[in-house]
Protein backbone atom coordinates (compact mmCIF):
# COMPACT_ATOMS: atom_id res chain seq x y z
CA UNK A 1 0.00 0.00 0.00
CA UNK A 2 1.34 3.48 -0.84
CA UNK A 3 1.89 5.87 2.04
CA UNK A 4 -0.75 8.35 3.16
CA UNK A 5 1.41 11.12 1.73
CA UNK A 6 1.42 9.54 -1.73
CA UNK A 7 -2.33 8.80 -1.62
CA UNK A 8 -3.19 12.35 -0.60
CA UNK A 9 -0.99 13.85 -3.31
CA UNK A 10 -2.36 11.42 -5.91
CA UNK A 11 -5.95 12.32 -5.11
CA UNK A 12 -5.25 16.05 -5.05
CA UNK A 13 -3.30 15.99 -8.31
CA UNK A 14 -5.91 13.72 -9.91
CA UNK A 15 -8.71 16.15 -9.07
CA UNK A 16 -6.60 19.13 -10.13
CA UNK A 17 -5.59 17.45 -13.41
CA UNK A 18 -9.22 16.58 -14.16
CA UNK A 19 -10.20 20.19 -13.50
CA UNK A 20 -7.39 21.42 -15.75
CA UNK A 21 -8.41 19.08 -18.58
CA UNK A 22 -12.02 20.18 -18.28
CA UNK A 23 -11.03 23.85 -18.34
CA UNK A 24 -8.79 23.41 -21.40
CA UNK A 25 -11.41 21.28 -23.20
CA UNK A 26 -14.27 23.70 -22.53
CA UNK A 27 -12.07 26.68 -23.45
CA UNK A 28 -11.07 24.96 -26.69
CA UNK A 29 -14.67 24.19 -27.55
CA UNK A 30 -15.77 27.76 -26.89
CA UNK A 31 -12.90 29.24 -28.91
CA UNK A 32 -13.48 26.75 -31.75
CA UNK A 33 -17.15 27.67 -31.88
CA UNK A 34 -16.23 31.35 -31.95
CA UNK A 35 -13.79 30.69 -34.82
CA UNK A 36 -16.59 29.06 -36.81
CA UNK A 37 -18.81 32.03 -36.08
CA UNK A 38 -16.03 34.40 -37.13
CA UNK A 39 -15.68 32.58 -40.48
CA UNK A 40 -19.44 32.83 -41.02
CA UNK A 41 -19.41 36.53 -40.17
CA UNK A 42 -16.60 37.15 -42.65
CA UNK A 43 -18.51 35.31 -45.39
CA UNK A 44 -21.65 37.30 -44.66
CA UNK A 45 -19.63 40.52 -44.64
CA UNK A 46 -18.02 39.79 -48.04
CA UNK A 47 -21.38 38.72 -49.52
CA UNK A 48 -22.97 41.94 -48.30
CA UNK A 49 -20.08 43.96 -49.77
CA UNK A 50 -20.48 42.23 -53.15
CA UNK A 51 -24.23 42.79 -53.24
CA UNK A 52 -23.73 46.42 -52.29
CA UNK A 53 -21.16 46.83 -55.05
CA UNK A 54 -23.46 45.16 -57.62
CA UNK A 55 -26.19 47.69 -56.77
CA UNK A 56 -24.02 50.74 -57.45
CA UNK A 57 -24.38 52.79 -60.71
CA UNK A 58 -20.82 51.93 -61.68
CA UNK A 59 -21.59 48.21 -61.54
CA UNK A 60 -24.87 48.70 -63.44
CA UNK A 61 -22.89 50.12 -66.38
CA UNK A 62 -20.98 46.85 -66.74
CA UNK A 63 -22.39 44.56 -69.42
CA UNK A 64 -20.98 41.11 -68.65
CA UNK A 65 -20.40 39.03 -65.52
CA UNK A 66 -16.68 38.92 -66.31
CA UNK A 67 -16.43 42.70 -66.18
CA UNK A 68 -18.39 42.84 -62.89
CA UNK A 69 -16.23 40.19 -61.22
CA UNK A 70 -12.96 41.68 -62.50
CA UNK A 71 -13.97 45.09 -61.20
CA UNK A 72 -14.85 43.57 -57.79
CA UNK A 73 -11.52 41.74 -57.53
CA UNK A 74 -9.68 44.95 -58.38
CA UNK A 75 -11.41 46.91 -55.63
CA UNK A 76 -11.23 44.30 -52.82
CA UNK A 77 -8.04 43.03 -51.30
CA UNK A 78 -8.52 39.76 -49.35
CA UNK A 79 -7.21 39.38 -45.79
CA UNK A 80 -4.46 36.93 -44.92
CA UNK A 81 -7.04 34.36 -43.90
CA UNK A 82 -9.29 34.59 -46.94
CA UNK A 83 -9.19 34.27 -50.72
CA UNK A 84 -11.40 35.28 -53.70
CA UNK A 85 -11.69 33.72 -57.13
CA UNK A 86 -14.29 33.57 -59.86
CA UNK A 87 -15.77 30.85 -62.01
CA UNK A 88 -17.08 31.51 -65.50
CA UNK A 89 -18.75 28.84 -67.62
CA UNK A 90 -17.75 26.15 -65.11
CA UNK A 91 -14.01 26.98 -65.15
CA UNK A 92 -11.82 29.13 -62.89
CA UNK A 93 -11.56 32.58 -64.42
CA UNK A 94 -9.77 35.14 -62.24
CA UNK A 95 -8.17 35.02 -58.75
CA UNK A 96 -8.07 37.81 -56.18
CA UNK A 97 -4.98 39.77 -55.35
CA UNK A 98 -2.27 38.30 -53.10
CA UNK A 99 -1.16 34.75 -52.51
CA UNK A 100 -3.73 32.67 -50.64
CA UNK A 101 -2.70 30.08 -48.01
CA UNK A 102 -4.08 27.36 -50.30
CA UNK A 103 -5.22 27.28 -53.95
CA UNK A 104 -8.74 25.87 -54.08
CA UNK A 105 -9.25 27.33 -57.58
CA UNK A 106 -6.95 24.57 -58.83
CA UNK A 107 -8.88 21.82 -57.05
CA UNK A 108 -10.95 20.30 -59.87
CA UNK A 109 -13.17 18.28 -57.54
CA UNK A 110 -14.03 21.37 -55.56
CA UNK A 111 -14.67 23.40 -58.73
CA UNK A 112 -16.99 20.74 -60.14
CA UNK A 113 -18.96 20.68 -56.89
CA UNK A 114 -19.69 24.42 -56.79
CA UNK A 115 -19.58 25.52 -60.46
CA UNK A 116 -23.25 24.90 -61.20
CA UNK A 117 -24.62 26.92 -58.26
CA UNK A 118 -27.49 29.20 -59.24
CA UNK A 119 -28.33 30.19 -55.65
CA UNK A 120 -26.04 31.42 -52.85
CA UNK A 121 -24.37 28.33 -51.38
CA UNK A 122 -22.29 27.90 -48.22
CA UNK A 123 -20.35 24.94 -46.90
CA UNK A 124 -17.18 23.45 -45.44
CA UNK A 125 -14.21 22.03 -47.31
CA UNK A 126 -10.68 20.89 -46.63
CA UNK A 127 -7.46 22.26 -48.06
CA UNK A 128 -3.74 22.07 -47.56
CA UNK A 129 -4.16 25.01 -45.13
CA UNK A 130 -6.73 23.17 -43.11
CA UNK A 131 -10.46 23.51 -42.80
CA UNK A 132 -12.13 26.27 -44.81
CA UNK A 133 -15.53 27.90 -44.93
CA UNK A 134 -16.66 28.84 -48.45
CA UNK A 135 -19.48 30.82 -50.00
CA UNK A 136 -20.56 30.72 -53.67
CA UNK A 137 -22.42 33.79 -54.96
CA UNK A 138 -23.94 33.35 -58.49
CA UNK A 139 -23.65 36.42 -60.75
CA UNK A 140 -26.44 37.42 -63.18
CA UNK A 141 -26.40 40.48 -65.48
CA UNK A 142 -29.80 41.52 -66.72
CA UNK A 143 -31.92 38.65 -67.95
CA UNK A 144 -28.89 36.57 -68.91
CA UNK A 145 -28.74 33.08 -67.40
CA UNK A 146 -26.30 32.45 -64.54
CA UNK A 147 -22.98 31.39 -65.95
CA UNK A 148 -20.52 32.93 -63.40
CA UNK A 149 -19.90 32.69 -59.66
CA UNK A 150 -17.88 34.58 -57.06
CA UNK A 151 -16.23 32.21 -54.57
CA UNK A 152 -15.22 33.57 -51.15
CA UNK A 153 -12.91 31.33 -49.10
CA UNK A 154 -12.37 31.82 -45.34
CA UNK A 155 -9.51 29.77 -43.95
CA UNK A 156 -11.06 28.78 -40.67
CA UNK A 157 -7.88 27.27 -39.18
CA UNK A 158 -6.00 30.52 -39.77
CA UNK A 159 -8.82 32.49 -38.17
CA UNK A 160 -8.72 30.09 -35.23
CA UNK A 161 -4.92 30.31 -34.89
CA UNK A 162 -4.99 32.90 -32.05
CA UNK A 163 -7.60 30.82 -30.23
CA UNK A 164 -5.53 27.67 -30.67
CA UNK A 165 -2.46 29.50 -29.39
CA UNK A 166 -4.45 30.64 -26.34
CA UNK A 167 -5.68 27.10 -25.70
CA UNK A 168 -2.14 25.72 -26.01
CA UNK A 169 -0.85 28.41 -23.68
CA UNK A 170 -3.60 27.51 -21.22
CA UNK A 171 -2.63 23.84 -21.44
CA UNK A 172 1.04 24.67 -20.86
CA UNK A 173 0.17 26.89 -17.90
CA UNK A 174 -2.05 24.11 -16.56
CA UNK A 175 0.78 21.58 -16.84
CA UNK A 176 3.21 23.93 -15.10
CA UNK A 177 0.62 24.64 -12.42
CA UNK A 178 0.11 20.90 -11.96
CA UNK A 179 3.85 20.37 -11.55
CA UNK A 180 4.14 23.25 -9.06
CA UNK A 181 1.07 21.92 -7.22
CA UNK A 182 2.73 18.49 -6.98
CA UNK A 183 5.84 20.04 -5.41
CA UNK A 184 3.75 22.19 -3.08
CA UNK A 185 1.57 19.22 -2.07
CA UNK A 186 4.67 17.14 -1.38
CA UNK A 187 6.12 19.81 0.89
CA UNK A 188 2.85 20.70 2.62
CA UNK A 189 1.74 17.12 3.24
CA UNK A 190 5.21 16.32 4.54
CA UNK A 191 4.92 19.15 7.03
CA UNK A 192 1.32 18.32 7.97
CA UNK A 193 1.94 14.58 8.35
CA UNK A 194 5.25 15.01 10.19
CA UNK A 195 3.55 14.72 13.63
CA UNK A 196 1.85 11.50 12.48
CA UNK A 197 5.16 10.01 11.35
CA UNK A 198 6.70 11.10 14.64
CA UNK A 199 3.70 9.60 16.45
CA UNK A 200 4.26 6.28 14.70
CA UNK A 201 7.99 6.38 15.41
CA UNK A 202 7.36 7.25 19.05
CA UNK A 203 4.74 4.50 19.39
CA UNK A 204 7.21 1.96 17.96
CA UNK A 205 9.89 2.99 20.46
CA UNK A 206 7.63 2.97 23.52
CA UNK A 207 7.88 -0.04 25.79
CA UNK A 208 6.68 -0.90 29.26
CA UNK A 209 9.99 0.22 30.69
CA UNK A 210 10.18 3.54 28.81
CA UNK A 211 7.10 5.73 28.56
CA UNK A 212 8.94 9.04 28.72
CA UNK A 213 9.14 9.78 24.98
CA UNK A 214 6.84 12.53 23.72
CA UNK A 215 5.97 14.09 20.35
CA UNK A 216 7.13 17.62 19.65
CA UNK A 217 3.96 19.55 18.79
CA UNK A 218 4.07 22.47 16.35
CA UNK A 219 0.96 24.41 15.29
CA UNK A 220 -2.70 24.28 16.27
CA UNK A 221 -4.31 22.24 13.49
CA UNK A 222 -6.06 18.88 13.82
CA UNK A 223 -2.84 16.90 13.45
CA UNK A 224 -1.20 19.00 16.18
CA UNK A 225 -4.23 18.37 18.39
CA UNK A 226 -3.86 14.65 17.70
CA UNK A 227 -0.22 14.82 18.80
CA UNK A 228 -1.21 16.67 21.98
CA UNK A 229 -3.89 14.08 22.68
CA UNK A 230 -1.34 11.32 22.15
CA UNK A 231 1.08 13.01 24.55
CA UNK A 232 -1.71 13.35 27.12
CA UNK A 233 -2.53 9.68 26.69
CA UNK A 234 1.15 8.83 27.26
CA UNK A 235 1.10 10.95 30.41
CA UNK A 236 -1.88 8.99 31.71
CA UNK A 237 -0.32 5.67 30.72
CA UNK A 238 2.96 6.57 32.38
CA UNK A 239 1.15 7.63 35.54
CA UNK A 240 -0.95 4.45 35.45
CA UNK A 241 2.12 2.22 34.98
CA UNK A 242 3.96 3.98 37.77
CA UNK A 243 0.93 3.66 40.05
CA UNK A 244 0.54 0.02 39.08
CA UNK A 245 4.20 -0.69 39.70
CA UNK A 246 4.10 1.11 43.05
CA UNK A 247 0.87 -0.65 43.92
CA UNK A 248 2.33 -4.06 43.05
CA UNK A 249 5.48 -3.34 45.08
CA UNK A 250 3.50 -2.16 48.09
CA UNK A 251 0.99 -5.01 47.83
CA UNK A 252 3.81 -7.53 47.58
CA UNK A 253 5.51 -5.99 50.60
CA UNK A 254 2.34 -5.90 52.68
CA UNK A 255 1.42 -9.50 51.81
CA UNK A 256 4.99 -10.75 52.25
CA UNK A 257 5.12 -9.57 55.88
CA UNK A 258 2.30 -11.78 57.27
CA UNK A 259 3.51 -14.71 55.16
CA UNK A 260 6.99 -14.31 56.65
CA UNK A 261 5.52 -14.08 60.14
CA UNK A 262 3.42 -17.21 59.61
CA UNK A 263 6.32 -19.18 58.15
CA UNK A 264 8.68 -18.15 60.95
CA UNK A 265 6.27 -19.15 63.72
CA UNK A 266 5.42 -22.44 62.03
CA UNK A 267 9.11 -23.29 61.65
CA UNK A 268 9.79 -22.49 65.33
CA UNK A 269 6.64 -24.15 66.64
CA UNK A 270 7.43 -26.92 69.12
CA UNK A 271 5.39 -29.91 70.30
CA UNK A 272 4.22 -28.01 73.37
CA UNK A 273 0.39 -27.73 73.21
CA UNK A 274 0.47 -24.20 74.66
CA UNK A 275 3.03 -23.11 72.05
CA UNK A 276 0.97 -24.70 69.27
CA UNK A 277 -2.17 -22.96 70.51
CA UNK A 278 -0.42 -19.57 70.56
CA UNK A 279 1.06 -20.17 67.11
CA UNK A 280 -2.36 -21.17 65.79
CA UNK A 281 -3.96 -18.01 67.16
CA UNK A 282 -1.20 -15.85 65.64
CA UNK A 283 -1.44 -17.60 62.26
CA UNK A 284 -5.22 -17.18 62.18
CA UNK A 285 -4.86 -13.50 63.07
CA UNK A 286 -2.34 -12.93 60.27
CA UNK A 287 -4.49 -14.86 57.80
CA UNK A 288 -7.47 -12.76 58.83
CA UNK A 289 -5.45 -9.60 58.21
CA UNK A 290 -4.37 -10.95 54.80
CA UNK A 291 -8.00 -11.72 53.98
CA UNK A 292 -9.04 -8.14 54.83
CA UNK A 293 -6.18 -6.83 52.71
CA UNK A 294 -7.19 -8.97 49.72
CA UNK A 295 -10.80 -7.84 50.10
CA UNK A 296 -9.68 -4.19 50.12
CA UNK A 297 -7.52 -4.78 47.06
CA UNK A 298 -10.48 -6.31 45.23
CA UNK A 299 -12.61 -3.26 46.09
CA UNK A 300 -9.93 -0.94 44.73
CA UNK A 301 -9.53 -3.05 41.60
CA UNK A 302 -13.29 -2.89 40.96
CA UNK A 303 -13.49 0.87 41.56
CA UNK A 304 -12.53 1.62 37.94
CA UNK A 305 -15.17 -0.69 36.49
CA UNK A 306 -18.48 0.77 35.24
CA UNK A 307 -20.48 -1.67 37.42
CA UNK A 308 -18.71 -0.59 40.62
CA UNK A 309 -21.77 1.45 41.63
CA UNK A 310 -25.41 0.37 41.76
CA UNK A 311 -27.22 3.73 41.92
CA UNK A 312 -30.58 4.03 43.58
CA UNK A 313 -32.56 6.34 45.84
CA UNK A 314 -30.74 7.13 49.09
CA UNK A 315 -32.38 8.95 52.01
CA UNK A 316 -29.58 10.96 53.59
CA UNK A 317 -31.23 10.99 57.03
CA UNK A 318 -31.62 7.23 57.06
CA UNK A 319 -28.05 6.81 55.78
CA UNK A 320 -26.53 8.83 58.64
CA UNK A 321 -28.69 7.21 61.32
CA UNK A 322 -27.90 3.72 60.00
CA UNK A 323 -24.14 4.38 60.00
CA UNK A 324 -24.22 5.63 63.59
CA UNK A 325 -26.27 2.60 64.65
CA UNK A 326 -23.78 0.22 63.01
CA UNK A 327 -20.80 2.07 64.50
CA UNK A 328 -21.90 2.05 68.18
CA UNK A 329 -20.67 -1.53 68.88
CA UNK A 330 -17.18 -0.73 67.53
CA UNK A 331 -15.99 1.13 70.62
CA UNK A 332 -17.10 3.08 73.67
CA UNK A 333 -17.35 6.58 72.27
CA UNK A 334 -19.75 9.48 72.39
CA UNK A 335 -21.64 8.72 69.18
CA UNK A 336 -23.62 11.60 67.73
CA UNK A 337 -25.67 12.50 64.70
CA UNK A 338 -24.22 15.88 63.80
CA UNK A 339 -26.99 16.87 61.43
CA UNK A 340 -29.04 15.37 58.63
CA UNK A 341 -30.35 16.56 55.30
CA UNK A 342 -33.99 15.79 54.64
CA UNK A 343 -33.34 14.80 51.02
CA UNK A 344 -33.38 11.79 48.72
CA UNK A 345 -30.57 11.57 46.16
CA UNK A 346 -29.48 9.07 43.52
CA UNK A 347 -26.34 7.24 44.69
CA UNK A 348 -25.08 3.82 45.74
CA UNK A 349 -26.24 3.54 49.33
CA UNK A 350 -24.10 0.51 50.14
CA UNK A 351 -20.90 2.13 48.83
CA UNK A 352 -21.63 5.34 50.75
CA UNK A 353 -22.23 3.27 53.89
CA UNK A 354 -18.93 1.47 53.27
CA UNK A 355 -17.09 4.78 52.88
CA UNK A 356 -18.60 6.27 56.05
CA UNK A 357 -17.88 3.09 58.02
CA UNK A 358 -14.24 3.25 56.87
CA UNK A 359 -14.04 6.82 58.14
CA UNK A 360 -15.73 5.80 61.40
CA UNK A 361 -13.26 2.92 61.86
CA UNK A 362 -10.42 5.34 61.20
CA UNK A 363 -11.86 7.74 63.81
CA UNK A 364 -12.10 4.91 66.35
CA UNK A 365 -8.39 4.12 65.93
CA UNK A 366 -7.46 7.74 66.64
CA UNK A 367 -9.71 8.35 69.64
CA UNK A 368 -9.92 7.12 73.21
CA UNK A 369 -12.85 5.97 75.30
CA UNK A 370 -15.22 8.84 75.92
CA UNK A 371 -14.11 10.86 72.87
CA UNK A 372 -16.72 12.20 70.50
CA UNK A 373 -17.39 10.79 67.00
CA UNK A 374 -20.11 12.44 64.92
CA UNK A 375 -21.64 11.66 61.53
CA UNK A 376 -23.68 14.14 59.52
CA UNK A 377 -25.02 15.17 56.11
CA UNK A 378 -26.06 18.38 54.38
CA UNK A 379 -27.18 19.53 50.92
CA UNK A 380 -25.98 22.93 49.78
CA UNK A 381 -25.36 24.65 46.42
CA UNK A 382 -26.18 21.53 44.43
CA UNK A 383 -23.77 19.33 46.39
CA UNK A 384 -24.18 16.60 48.99
CA UNK A 385 -21.84 16.84 51.98
CA UNK A 386 -21.24 13.79 54.22
CA UNK A 387 -18.79 13.96 57.10
CA UNK A 388 -17.31 12.09 60.03
CA UNK A 389 -15.66 14.17 62.75
CA UNK A 390 -13.96 13.22 66.01
CA UNK A 391 -12.20 14.81 68.96
CA UNK A 392 -9.12 12.59 68.76
CA UNK A 393 -5.51 13.27 67.88
CA UNK A 394 -6.29 14.83 64.49
CA UNK A 395 -4.36 14.63 61.24
CA UNK A 396 -1.01 16.43 60.82
CA UNK A 397 -1.05 19.05 58.04
CA UNK A 398 1.69 17.17 56.19
CA UNK A 399 -0.49 14.04 55.99
CA UNK A 400 -3.79 15.53 54.78
CA UNK A 401 -3.10 14.60 51.15
CA UNK A 402 -0.92 11.51 51.24
CA UNK A 403 -3.07 9.48 53.67
CA UNK A 404 -5.57 8.87 50.83
CA UNK A 405 -2.92 7.04 48.80
CA UNK A 406 -2.71 3.25 48.84
CA UNK A 407 -0.63 1.56 51.57
CA UNK A 408 -0.02 4.88 53.32
CA UNK A 409 -0.51 5.32 57.06
CA UNK A 410 -0.15 8.37 59.22
CA UNK A 411 3.21 9.01 60.85
CA UNK A 412 1.71 8.44 64.28
CA UNK A 413 0.70 4.84 63.42
CA UNK A 414 3.68 2.70 64.36
CA UNK A 415 1.81 -0.60 64.14
CA UNK A 416 -1.59 -0.22 62.52
CA UNK A 417 -4.05 -3.03 62.13
CA UNK A 418 -4.84 -2.27 58.50
CA UNK A 419 -2.70 -2.06 55.41
CA UNK A 420 -3.33 1.61 54.67
CA UNK A 421 -6.10 0.93 52.15
CA UNK A 422 -9.16 2.21 54.00
CA UNK A 423 -8.92 5.89 53.07
CA UNK A 424 -7.93 4.94 49.53
CA UNK A 425 -11.18 2.97 49.27
CA UNK A 426 -13.09 6.02 50.54
CA UNK A 427 -11.50 8.18 47.87
CA UNK A 428 -12.33 5.61 45.14
CA UNK A 429 -15.99 5.54 46.23
CA UNK A 430 -16.17 9.34 46.24
CA UNK A 431 -14.55 9.60 42.79
CA UNK A 432 -16.87 6.91 41.41
CA UNK A 433 -19.77 9.19 42.42
CA UNK A 434 -18.08 12.15 40.72
CA UNK A 435 -17.02 13.69 44.03
CA UNK A 436 -14.02 13.90 46.32
CA UNK A 437 -12.93 13.34 49.92
CA UNK A 438 -10.73 15.64 51.98
CA UNK A 439 -9.61 16.48 55.48
CA UNK A 440 -11.43 19.68 56.46
CA UNK A 441 -9.97 22.33 58.69
CA UNK A 442 -11.68 22.86 62.04
CA UNK A 443 -10.95 24.97 65.09
CA UNK A 444 -11.67 22.25 67.64
CA UNK A 445 -9.21 19.36 68.32
CA UNK A 446 -9.59 16.18 66.29
CA UNK A 447 -10.22 15.49 62.59
CA UNK A 448 -13.09 16.00 60.18
CA UNK A 449 -13.32 13.98 56.95
CA UNK A 450 -15.77 15.27 54.32
CA UNK A 451 -17.20 13.57 51.23
CA UNK A 452 -18.49 16.04 48.63
CA UNK A 453 -20.76 14.55 45.94
CA UNK A 454 -22.82 16.17 43.18
CA UNK A 455 -26.50 16.27 44.07
CA UNK A 456 -28.70 14.10 41.88
CA UNK A 457 -32.26 14.28 43.16
CA UNK A 458 -34.33 11.15 43.25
Amino acid sequence: MPSARVRIISWMLGVLALAMVMVVFVTWQVLSSRSDDAADRELSHEAAKFRGFAATPDAAALRTPEELLERWLQLNLPDDSEAFFTIVDGRPYRRGQGTPPARLDTDNAFIQRIAGATEPTYGWATSSAGKVRYGVLPVRVGDQPVRAQLVVIEFRDLIAQPSEDAARALAVVGAITLALAAVACWLITGRVLAPIRQLRSTAEQISESDLRRRIQVVGTDDVAQLARTFNTMLDRLEAAFLTQREFADNAGHELRTPITVIRGHLELMSDDPDDQEQTKALVLDELSRMNRMVDDLLVLAKSDRPDFLAPGEVNLTELVVEVVAKARPLAERQWRVDGTADAVVIADGQRLTQALMQLVANAVRHTQAGDRIAVGSRVRDGQVLLWVSDSGTGVPAADTERIFSRFVRGDDQVRAEGAGLGLSIVRSIAQAHGGEVRVAEQSAPGARFELTLPEVRG
